[in-house]
This record gives C-alpha cells, structure tokens and sequence, in this order.
C-alpha cells in the first residue's frame, strides 16, 4: 500500500505542478470556450482578475506538499477545495461529467485519502 500511495502521490503531484506551470509559462494555451456558454461568462469573470492565476499557484504549491511523502497530508488538505472545484465545474458549469483528467484527479485523491486515513483520523482528536 505504501509503495502505491507513493506513485499516486507522484502522479498527482505532477498533475498539479506540470500543467498550471505550463499554462502559467505561456508554454500551452486552454482552448477558449464556446461564446456564451456557462463556461465562457465563467472564464471571462475569473481571467481578467487574476484569479486564475492565484489558484494555478495553488495548485502548483499543492503539488510539490503531494509529492512529497511528509507533506502529502499537508498536500491533500491544501488541494482538496481545488480538486473539488474542479469537479464542480465540470459536473455544474462545463456539464461534461467526470471523464478524463477530473476523474482521474478525483481518484488518486480519494485513493490518498483512504491510505492516509489513520493520519487524518487523528486531526479530528
């Protein structure tokens, strides 16, 4: 169980530090939405502000704390709200269901959680 709760955590660690560092860097460009859909006016809220940017950073602060063994429970409380977030926005906003990259993340953090459980049953003490 160890040795894979080490490759997941790599795997999401990954996740979250190469693709925001490539978006951040200019390196890859998101497609732009179709006009006027949910996700659109989503985007168009959020882009201009800069918000986008700050959760990327998150996102990628959260990745390296994933990565690494001690931190990994560090790791998964910071990227919790993040990775729920982007499940909400493609069950609510984009409506394309967990397919893909989201159902991947989701499962690799769920399978962390439950290897990492007796340690985050002794927060609740």
């Amino acid at each position: 169980m160890k040795i894979a709760a080490t490759i997941a955590g790599v795997l999401l660690g990954l996740v979250f530090v190469v693709l925001p560092s490539l978006i951040l860097l200019g390196v890859i460009h998101q497609p732009p939405p179709p006009e006027g859909s949910p996700a659109a006016l989503f985007f168009g809220a959020f882009a201009p502000t800069g918000w986008l940017k700050l959760v990327q950073a998150c996102e990628i602060i959260g990745g390296l704390l994933v990565a690494i063994p001690k931190t990994r429970n560090f790791g998964l409380l910071f990227l919790g709200p993040i990775i729920i977030n982007i499940l909400a926005f493609h069950i609510l906003v984009a409506q394309g269901g967990l397919f893909g990259p989201p159902l991947f993340v989701a499962v690799l953090a769920a399978f962390l959680l439950f290897a990492e459980r007796a340690k985050f049953a002794a927060l609740a003490n």
